[in-house]
């Protein structure tokens, strides 16, 4: 992320962190430990000349072989290289790596294949780039063994312990060398607030995330690796790190259940929480990736249906017939637009949208209504700019565009 974590600018510090632990720079911080029986490996890597990189620079380091690849966890691009790391076994001829994740991968990589161009349209919305971007699935590699709880690969001097750490997905994993009291905390560990409700995925648990860092905090590390950032040094700021990163987390489930039990609805929600400063404005918390609000979402959907408690949503008419409708209703379009411009001029930019939304959603080509829709777009760049999450930043950037092209129906984007 530009600022820390960005996914698409962040580089990883190629580094040996002690002894036959090394840093790669792949899809995130990839780990890399030599082993009596050769080296295990955390994420292969997103392919290609970043994959190949990786190699190279593993070799610079030790001419060990590649004993195994453990996924971190299985979202798509952490470990589509690992056909070149089985090529580069090969070509050695050394034996074929194992290829370890947790079980629910399974599952996860069969409703990846099952949804595939729901998930491009996906990752080319929150990473800004054109529809039709990325021609084809990147490729799965399924794992040749999976565990549930714990995999200890032990040689002699040291021990590589894989653990299962549910937090970003239910299939993550850290991997803890307890003879150097290193943890690589993998996708439970990053330098922004933990990525928990985003608005393109599925339902992420804040509760059980809370429970992993403790376990993991339990462990008591003297380093801990992040995915994505600089590492953590240091029994002390470990504790406080992991151990306020998940107080936050548990201290925003009572919150969100609390006003749930009132009977407040998610956007009465998002307007009345108020977050602490002692567990939100820390380094570590800053909304660099996620935001505090995309967690209370998560929170609320996970004990709510779809409803949004408007009745008039239950059965709806579709969107042009309601849009069309509304539009009919309006007998001063050109007011319509000279008040979302007053509104937008004093810095009420959702209101500004709210408002012109009444003819950016209508189907039409007539000036107004492509006025409406150009002034729509104009506005999601400036909500961009005030927003430090870097998934706003996309969805505002990437739908502003997409209304331009006329393509936003496609992926049902107005």
């Amino acid at each position: 992320m530009a600022e820390v974590n960005n996914p698409l600018t962040y580089r990883a510090v190629e580094e040996s962190v002690a002894d036959g632990v090394h840093l790669l720079d792949g899809q995130g911080n990839a780990l890399a430990v030599e082993t009596q029986a050769g080296v295990v490996l955390v994420d292969a890597g997103p392919g290609r000349g970043k994959t190949q990189a990786m190699i190279e620079s593993l070799r610079d380091k030790t001419d060990a072989p590649l004993m195994a690849i453990c996924y971190s966890h299985g979202h798509l691009g952490y470990n589509t290289g690992v056909p070149l790391w089985q090529e580069h076994a090969a070509q050695r001829g050394d034996p074929a790596p194992r290829l370890i994740a947790h079980e629910r991968i399974v599952e996860r990589f069969r409703r990846y294949r099952e949804t595939a161009p729901l998930q491009l349209r996906f990752a080319e919305i929150q990473f800004r780039m054109p529809i039709g971007a990325i021609p084809e699935p990147l490729e799965i590699t399924d794992p040749t063994e999976t565990f549930a709880d714990t995999l200890t690969l032990t040689t002699a001097g040291r021990t590589v312990q894989l653990l299962w750490a549910p937090s970003e997905t239910d299939d993550c994993i850290a991997v803890w060398l307890p003879d150097d009291g290193i943890l690589y905390g993998g996708a439970a560990v990053i330098t922004s607030i933990p990525n928990i409700g985003t608005p393109l995925r599925t339902l992420r648990d804040p509760v059980r995330w809370a429970d992993t860092l403790e376990r993991l905090a339990s462990l008591d590390p003297q380093l801990v690796i992040r995915e994505f950032g600089p590492s953590i040094v240091g029994r002390d700021e470990i504790q406080r790190v992991l151990g306020k990163t998940a107080e936050a987390l548990r201290w925003l489930r009572g919150a969100v259940v609390e006003r749930m039990n009132r009977g407040m609805n998610v956007v009465d929600i998002l307007h009345d929480i108020e977050y602490p400063p002692e567990l939100f404005e820390q380094d570590w918390m800053a909304p660099l990736y996620g935001a505090p609000d995309y967690i209370v979402r998560d929170i609320f959907r996970s004990e709510t249906g779809w409803w949004d408690r408007n009745p008039t949503h239950l059965h709806p008419a579709s969107t042009d017939a309601a849009a069309l409708a509304v539009l009919s209703a309006i007998a001063d379009r050109a007011a319509v637009i000279a008040r979302a411009r007053a509104l937008a001029a004093s810095g009420e930019l959702q209101l500004a949208l709210h408002v012109i939304d009444l003819l950016a959603l209508a189907p039409g080509d007539d000036e107004e209504l492509q006025s409406a829709r150009q002034l729509k777009a104009d506005w999601l760049r400036e909500c961009a700019n005030h927003t430090a999450s870097f998934v706003s930043k996309s969805l505002y950037l990437s739908s502003a565009k997409l209304i331009e092209s006329g393509k936003g129906d496609a992926v049902g984007i107005r």
